[in-house]
């Protein structure tokens, strides 16, 4: 069977995220499993072209997985004819100048987000990238984890009847890094360095709920700098100036209401790291990474309120799994291919660089909401 090779020249690949989610499970995993079937039945084979800062780094991973294909000049990789598709894993400050210079080289470009520090931004990079008549796409991977695909599917289902309200929790303890080793970079807490949980999260919020639910119509929040001094990896103590806890309502169009809590200064006390639940008039359900349980209003029970005697029912029992009646792969793997089908047949792919504006907007307007203390209606982006 014939090969189609697509050249992908990966940038900041040494960083967490663009090395094991998208270098090692993503488009390793899709040569390791033979190529991916395009329409006319030929696979399409990645070929990763590894960039970043540190020269050893990258001559070290390309040896440890048999790649051949490095270098620390970004210029050089995108003026390579066999290259199609420039994607981008830095952080946030660098990106705007990284993938404007692959458009102007006439690359597909696919990008974590968020994709720009600012809207201004993030619309210029659309309307470039439109202008230019190259293909473009948003990582949004929060979609396609098996608990919101299970949640999707009852949606779709029309489970919850007439939905109501949404509530997510997400979060964790990041160690403060003297005691313990922090799990996360220190430049996440530091707002000079494009840091924050709003601009982290928002983003992957606006997608959740604009493609399950509705669009978000208005926002507001409260944000915080719980812990005010961190440790860095050098163990050098910084202040951290960067929020790490926001505190979202978003109202969506239909009268859905939704509240999301983001904290890198919770403890963990439910199932999973994520959370969200879901109540409508038919049922409710509380969807995670991986799991989904649900609870129809036929089999709902009838608590009462008495404060004076010890709670007897067993709530999570009475609650019911949803079965996965599929396999599901990795999150970062599924889009990857959906945006390599893109490229290649012209498949349809909604998550593009207009998507990523709308985050990149709900993530302004999140912090512009708590700086001034009020609800902030959402504009159209004229894109």
């Amino acid at each position: 069977m014939s090969r189609i090779p697509i050249g992908i020249v990966l940038n900041g690949v040494t960083g967490r995220m663009g090395y094991r989610q998208h270098l090692v499970r993503s488009l390793l995993a899709i040569r390791e499993a033979g190529g991916l079937p395009s329409r006319d039945g030929s696979l399409i084979w990645p070929e990763p072209v590894l960039v970043g800062r540190n020269a050893d780094k990258l001559a070290q991973m390309a040896q440890q997985h048999g790649l051949t294909e490095w270098t620390t000049d970004l210029g050089a990789a995108l003026a390579r004819p066999d290259v199609q598709i420039y994607f981008d894993a830095q952080v946030t400050q660098q990106r705007e100048k990284a993938i404007r210079a692959a458009i102007d080289a006439g690359k597909h470009v696919y990008t974590e987000k968020p994709l720009a520090e600012d809207t201004d931004a993030a619309v210029a990079l659309c309307r470039a990238a439109r202008a230019a008549g190259v293909k473009h796409g948003v990582v949004q991977d929060k979609l396609f984890l098996p608990g919101l695909r299970k949640l999707k599917r009852l949606i779709d289902g029309g489970f919850f009847g007439r939905i109501l309200s949404v509530r997510g929790e997400f979060g964790y303890w990041v160690f403060e890094g003297d005691w313990q080793a922090a799990q996360r970079p220190s430049w996440n807490y530091r707002t000079a360095d494009g840091g924050g949980i709003v601009v982290d999260m928002f983003p992957h919020w606006q997608y959740v709920l604009e493609q399950l639910f509705a669009p978000i119509r208005s926002v507001q929040a409260t944000v915080a700098t719980h812990i005010q001094s961190r440790v860095d990896e050098l163990g050098q103590q910084y202040d951290a100036t960067a929020d790490d806890a926001a505190y979202g309502t978003f109202e969506l169009e239909g009268g859905i209401v939704a509240q999301i809590n983001s904290s890198w200064a919770v403890r963990v006390r439910r199932d999973e790291l994520v959370e969200f639940q879901v109540d409508g008039t038919h049922g409710s359900a509380v969807a995670g990474l991986r799991e989904c349980h649900v609870q129809h209003r036929g089999t709902t029970p009838k608590p009462v309120w008495n404060p004076d005697l010890p709670v007897t029912e067993p709530f999570r029992a009475q609650w019911q799994a949803v079965p996965d009646n599929e396999p599901f792969d990795n999150g970062f793997k599924v889009q990857w291919e959906l945006f390599l089908r893109h490229v290649v047949d012209g498949a349809d792919f909604p998550w593009d660089f207009a998507a990523g504006a709308r985050g990149v907007q709900l993530a302004e307007l999140g912090l512009q909401a708590a700086r001034e203390g009020r609800r902030i209606e959402i504009p159209a982006l004229d894109l």
